[in-house]
């Protein structure tokens, strides 16, 4: 896709799409007050009586998950069971998540571990269908689980939208002005080139890395966004989760020393105006060279996943802490649940801010490496 050099006329529709945001956002607050509900303790019941653990809640939120849980009406509990792959000595084993009830009981001798460091995950179990098997081999889970889904959806969505958007630029040409979802992209799309690829990498070599840092900003961004929709197909935790962002980071290394050129490695190995003595016989300058390097993605790993991880937390802790208060006195829940939703409104707001500028921040930062790695040859 080609973006368009002249100033895009978009102010109205950024208007129109901050106004929706505006409207819709409580809303969606709303729905997650509801659905949350139903793990929730009641104003008025002990723990005991309804089962409400304010950590259970939070963790169960931010956690990966073998199932897309849509809701918890009584007894009744909808989900959307997921394709478990499995591969355990030699063999395949292909089945739904919807075999495994809830994390109870087994299926071909697999089972959700209930305790220790596999807790959560998929194991050989014993004949008592309760405890893991010790002596069990290796397990290679390749399961479909909620994030894996999650990426699937909002991949295709991403698809979809960029599809419709380049189609509508050979349609009017690269020379007219934007219109419709043209018009909220292509700042976008002209901010990430300019400001963020073109200023931290410089010259013409910038142009070979826009695909990838495009690429790069909107899937985090997108996930971020998706994350704050608290019903499906939203509401999954990607980039709170740290397989995702160390994934993104491992491209960002990867691509980084694919194309850094030879007066990065120059530098690294051969570091001008350092002593003779620091480069041999003990390369202590290479080594921290090296260590620099994969220090680098490991930042970005960490910090995507924190701040993103951090977010769903504090919104689901005052969520919970209605219930917590209900469960002390009934007029504690209710007092405290307007300054709650208002609470929540608010940290919606904040959590559009932080889905912006830690996409932004990883982008650019990735941006930074890759100049890094491509120095003019004065350098």
């Amino acid at each position: 896709m080609v973006a368009s050099e002249q100033k895009p006329g978009y102010a109205g529709n950024v208007r129109l799409f901050l106004l929706i945001v505006l409207l819709v956002l409580p809303v969606f607050t709303a729905f997650s007050f509801a659905y949350s509900e139903s793990d929730a303790q009641k104003p008025g019941q002990t723990k005991e009586e309804n089962g409400f653990d304010a950590g259970k809640l939070i963790i169960g939120h931010v956690l990966d998950a073998y199932e897309w849980k849509i809701a918890e009406i009584g007894d009744t509990y909808i989900y959307i069971p997921l394709p478990v792959i499995l591969y355990y000595e030699g063999n395949f084993y292909f089945f739904f998540s919807n075999k495994i009830k809830k994390g109870e009981g087994t299926y071909k001798g697999f089972g959700i571990a209930r305790e220790g460091h596999k807790k959560g995950r998929l194991v050989k179990m014993l004949d008592d269908g309760v405890s893991e098997d010790p002596d069990a081999g290796t397990l290679i889970d390749l399961s479909v689980t909620k994030v894996v889904f999650a990426i699937f959806i909002n991949a295709a969505l991403l698809c979809l939208i960029f599809v419709k958007v380049a189609k509508a630029y050979k349609q009017r040409g690269s020379k007219k002005e934007p219109t419709g979802l043209q018009s909220f992209l292509e700042p976008v799309i002209l901010f990430v080139r300019d400001d963020i690829a073109k200023s931290a990498i410089g010259g013409e070599k910038y142009e070979k890395f826009v695909p990838y840092l495009l690429t790069l900003f909107f899937f985090i961004f997108f996930n971020n966004l998706m994350g704050l929709v608290p019903f499906f197909p939203g509401g999954a935790n990607v980039t709170g989760n740290i397989s995702v962002t160390f994934t993104l980071a491992f491209f960002t290394f990867v691509v980084t020393q694919i194309y850094a050129n030879k007066g990065h490695w120059k530098h690294i190995f051969n570091t001008p105006g350092v002593p003779v003595f620091l480069k041999i016989p003990i390369p202590l300058m290479p080594v921290i060279e090296i260590v620099g390097i994969l220090i680098k993605p490991f930042v970005l790993m960490i910090r995507l996943f924190a701040n993103i991880l951090a977010g769903h937390m504090i919104i689901k802790g005052f969520l919970s802490l209605i219930f917590v208060l209900g469960g002390v006195a009934t007029a504690m829940g209710l007092a405290i649940s307007p300054v709650t939703v208002l609470f929540l409104i608010f940290m919606n707001f904040l959590e559009l801010l932080v889905a912006f500028i830690q996409s932004y921040i990883f982008t650019f930062f990735s941006a930074i490496f890759f100049g890094m790695a491509v120095p003019d040859e004065h350098h």
